[in-house]
């Protein structure tokens, strides 16, 4: 089969593409710009073009693949349709090389899913169960974002945006937790609530749905479920049960799970957060109900952290540590922040892009209260992402906001730009200091910048 992928440089499209170039397709694709990624493609036997052109969809394509990005009016959607060849999304390609194998594992939720599909990875990995793999980062054990197996299990991250989730039909499904986010899309909490039933009901019967049973959220999705259901969380009424045994001077979780009322036993993390317990115990049941022991299991505590997801990035020549942290969600930056507060730093720099205006105004009360932990909350100017430019929102009225509810010992300040944002923390950083860099956008430049 001949398949032309439009957009084919991104995180999922390259993955999907070599997974097609695996199962022995013939693949061509476009991009504004030639990637690492690309040329990796290029050098396993696609043919790529640079730049969005009618000319560069052949007569003889059997299946045209777009992403989110493409819209109508791009001239290879409009070609392709001209000529009538099969046409489908992103999500819908990647439910249908899902069907191809009989454990498809997805993971899901506003916040988590490239951790958590990143450690149910490196579980199963570790354990010989020899998986495929599709990650929204780069991830060491794998060396990369996609990873061919040769079994029936298939793991993949799972959005909610756009509804693109509704085409996946999972053997596991997991639900990290639910927010109000992607708020362009959805109208309300009830409809992405609504939406994550949807995807719980798309789920084998003999499969498995596990949630999140502490998320305020979560109540009522596993309705109509025909899907055996498992919740965990540290309240008791749950079917997964957490007993936090303490944590590490670098933050590391040490958990008990019990399974309903079946000792699991203890596991050790290597990432920082309560809330990498969560999204590690989502892993630990996903591994465990497709056959995984226990013993292999506990490879949990070796997983490593992904590229933009408490990343260490070096240390400033004063000696202060720099880390990069891909939260973009109020949820998200208060994690973070708490992770780092019992870690024993004298002070907290926190950098913030916000990612997108929409998802700025709507959640601009729920940001203004994430940086308690902080105690210098720099914001820089609003990463735009794929929207245009508004006066509406920005990050001159975000610290504003932020101002108002920290206390004074707090320090906040806007400087939109990043070669400013530099000097400045140069002038503040002293040696046992942690500076982070926060945001999906690329506030990550920073942190290089201010690298020895």
């Amino acid at each position: 089969m001949n398949i032309f992928f439009s957009g084919i440089g991104g995180v999922s499209m390259s993955g999907l593409a070599l997974i097609a170039l695996t199962n022995n397709h013939n693949v061509y694709g476009s991009d504004i710009a030639l990637s690492e990624n690309v040329n990796s493609l290029v050098r396993r036997g696609a043919m790529i073009y640079k730049g969005h052109s009618a000319g560069n969809i052949r007569e003889d394509i059997d299946l045209y693949v777009y992403t989110a990005a493409v819209k109508e009016d791009n001239p290879e959607y409009i070609r392709a349709k001209e000529l009538g060849i099969k046409m489908q999304s992103r999500a819908e390609f990647l439910g249908s090389v899902m069907k191809g194998y009989l454990n498809p594992i997805s993971i899901a939720g506003t916040h988590g899913k490239t951790t958590t599909t990143s450690m149910l990875s490196t579980i199963m990995i570790n354990s010989n169960q020899d998986p495929t793999v599709l990650v929204g980062g780069n991830l060491g054990i794998i060396n990369g974002n996609v990873r061919i197996g040769n079994t029936e299990n298939f793991i993949t991250e799972a959005c909610e945006y756009t509804n693109s989730f509704l085409n996946f039909e999972s053997n596991i499904g997991v639900v990290l937790n639910i927010e109000a986010d992607h708020l362009d899309f959805f109208k309300d909490l009830n409809e992405i609530q609504d939406s994550f039933n949807k995807f719980g009901k798309l789920i084998n019967k003999d499969g498995y749905f596990i949630i999140n049973g502490d998320d305020v959220n979560t109540g009522s999705i596993d309705k109509d479920v025909e899907a055996n259901v498992i919740r965990f969380g540290k309240n008791e009424d749950n079917n997964v049960v957490i007993t936090v045994n303490g944590y590490t001077k670098e933050g590391y979780g040490r958990f008990s799970l019990e399974y309903n009322n079946e000792d699991l036993g203890e596991f050790n993390l290597s990432v920082p957060g309560e809330h990498n317990v969560y999204n590690a115990t989502a892993a630990i049941m996903a591994s465990y109900v497709s056959g995984v022991s226990l013993d292999d299991i506990k490879t949990v505590c070796h997983c490593d952290m992904l590229s933009r997801r408490f990343e260490d990035k070096g240390n400033m020549k004063i000696g202060a540590k720099i880390i990069d942290d891909y939260a973009h969600h109020p949820t998200e930056i208060k994690a973070t922040l708490k992770a780092v507060k019992n870690m024993g730093y004298d002070k907290t720099i926190a950098i913030f892009q916000s990612h997108t205006y929409t998802r700025t105004e709507s959640l601009l009360d729920e940001f203004a209260k994430s940086f308690n932990d902080a105690d210098v909350v720099i914001i820089a100017d609003i990463y735009a992402a794929r929207e245009k430019f508004t006066d509406s929102v920005s990050g001159l009225k975000l610290a504003d906001e932020i101002r108002l509810q920290v206390s004074e010992s707090q320090e906040v300040l806007y400087i939109g730009d990043f070669d400013s944002i530099v000097k400045h923390v140069e002038s503040i950083a002293c040696e046992n200091d942690i500076v982070l860099t926060i945001g999906a956008g690329d506030v990550y430049k920073v942190g290089e910048m201010l690298r020895v």
